[in-house]
């Protein structure tokens, strides 16, 4: 255990033990060295007795690594860090870039499911018909193929194939080629199992949502699992808040210490 190293002020203000920012957050000294190793947190130096001597630094980047887990994931945060880390920042900003731009489509989706359901249990228009009031864009005005459609969602063909053994997806074939045809509700099938799939729904589940949607048997599940990952989106805006704050203090210059 590294333990008995004494506070004291240096480059980047005080020094810290493992233990020192392990308690802070409620983890173990041991995810303090591991953070270390896997490089979401700058190299420590060691003292001459070998202990490692975090400092305010060291403190900065943990809480912004925290603050990003919950705001991007941990393959997220830790891309973020590590560019961070290696003085890439245009790197990190844009990964950051792409998961505020992954909020805001899952958002576009919502508000174009909720608007089919709401529809769906007020007049029983058909599954695919434009609901009123429903953003339009990125509709395709043509069926897409699996390889346009894996590359639109951001997963791939064989996601897609899976998806479709699963009954999440029913697509029909090209009368010449015999190839998958994914017409504009096959497409809002896919948006919405790939917001569920990233909520951690099951596909047997999202499968069950998806036939009542296209049957029009009944809304009302769908409609409680909506409400549920809209609040986990909203949280997750709100941690993307706090997140930004916290990789801001860690990037900014220090002026002395920062406790």
């Amino acid at each position: 255990m590294e333990v008995g190293l004494k506070s004291q002020t240096g480059e980047h203000g005080r020094s810290y033990r493992p233990a020192d920012l392990a308690r802070e957050h409620g983890i173990s000294t041991q995810a303090v060295r591991n953070y270390e190793r896997d490089g979401v947190l700058p190299p420590a130096p060691r003292t001459p007795s070998g202990y490692r001597a975090y400092s305010t630094l060291h403190a900065h980047a943990l809480r912004a690594y925290l603050a990003l887990v919950p705001a991007h994931g941990y393959a997220t945060a830790g891309e973020i860090m590590r560019a961070v880390n290696a003085g890439d920042v245009d790197s990190a900003l844009r990964a950051i870039d792409r998961s505020h731009a992954q909020l805001l489509r899952d958002r576009e989706t919502l508000d174009v499911v909720e608007a089919t359901v709401g529809v769906l249990a007020a007049t029983g228009v058909p599954p695919g018909a434009a609901p009123a009031g429903s953003p339009a864009t990125s509709r395709p005005d043509r069926p897409l193929t699996i390889g346009h459609l894996a590359h639109r969602i951001g997963v791939t063909p064989a996601t897609l194939r899976k998806w479709e053994r699963a009954g999440v997806l029913v697509p029909q074939r090209g009368p010449d080629t015999g190839h998958r045809l994914y017409r504009v509700d096959d497409v809002r099938d896919a948006d919405l199992a790939h917001l569920l799939r990233r909520g951690g729904y099951r596909l047997d589940h999202i499968a069950t949502v998806l036939r009542q949607v296209r049957a029009a048997a009944g809304p009302e599940a769908l409609a409680g699992s909506l409400e549920g990952w809209r609040r986990r989106l909203t949280d997750r805006g709100r941690a993307m808040l706090t997140a930004a704050a916290r990789l801001a203090d860690h990037l900014s210059p220090p002026d002395g210490p920062r406790d």
